[in-house]
């Protein structure tokens, strides 16, 4: 009797990739900033639907995108531009934005669920009557769109990111011409959840991954993944392009776990 052996599986070579979306392959401060706008509009509408803050949109949206690094979700846009007209300093803003926001919240009365829901209600609403409007202000980095399209074809690749889900999708199929699976986008806007927990959760589902690496811009969220002691093994990059400054960047060059990658380091990482 011939006794038939079992295959035996050879060790993938796919890598499990994690990657941030604004800031690493979107470029979204012109739509979240004008979208800002619009929510501010029917807040607070003495303010912002006047003549007098629509003569200071473009100055608006100008210190919108320099404040942009210390934004962690999408409706911290709505409070950050009424701070800004009502004369708080870009400095100011960036060197203490986790006191400036609780404050100007129990300030004006606002609640973190209410907020979430209006942004996107605004972006939804927006959506509906002109897409190609609301895609507009958002941009694609170059170079970063072919990549990851090679990349989802060979490996396990995810979004991870702040951005509700839907919005980011409509984005990489409509922008990148990049057909992101939705069931591979996690959101933390509506679970809270944090990046660790994920990374965590994928590589569980993902034990035989040839490697695990996170794509950020945003260094302190890279910071707290370093931290933790059972993610060890996810290799960390932090982009030189997007939300982050050329502090932020020397700084993470001096750390011992967290690598800064340029647009060619970028897609060698993301190559099959």
């Amino acid at each position: 009797m011939r006794v038939r052996c079992a295959a035996v599986a050879a060790p993938t070579q796919q890598k499990l990739i994690a990657l941030d979306f604004d800031g690493v392959v979107c470029d979204s401060v012109g739509e979240s900033s004008l979208s800002a706008f619009k929510a501010a509009a029917i807040l607070w509408p003495h303010i912002f639907e006047t003549p007098a803050a629509e003569s200071r949109k473009g100055e608006l949206v100008e210190k919108m995108r320099a404040v942009r690094p210390v934004v962690e979700t999408g409706y911290e846009n709505i409070v950050q531009i009424r701070a800004l007209y009502e004369g708080v300093s870009v400095d100011d803003m960036l060197s203490s934005w986790e006191h400036l926001l609780p404050a100007k919240m129990a300030e004006w009365g606002l609640q973190r669920g209410d907020m979430v829901e209006l942004f996107g209600r605004v972006r939804d609403d927006w959506i509906a009557a002109d897409l190609a409007g609301w895609l507009a202000p958002n941009r694609i980095y170059d170079g970063v769109a072919d990549p990851v399209r090679t990349a989802l074809a060979a490996h396990h690749v995810y979004i991870v990111t702040t951005k509700q889900a839907h919005y980011t999708e409509i984005l990489l199929r409509d922008m990148a011409a990049v057909p992101f699976p939705a069931d591979r986008i996690f959101s933390q806007t509506v679970s809270g959840r944090p990046k660790g927990e994920v990374l965590a959760n994928l590589a569980a589902a993902h034990p035989g991954a040839a490697a695990k690496i996170f794509v950020e811009d945003k260094l302190s969220t890279l910071e707290k993944v370093a931290k933790d002691p059972s993610l060890s093994d996810w290799k960390l990059f932090l982009v030189d392009w997007g939300y982050n400054t050329p502090a932020e960047r020397a700084r993470a060059a001096a750390h011992p776990a967290i690598t800064v990658v340029d647009k060619q380091q970028f897609v060698e990482l993301l190559q099959p």
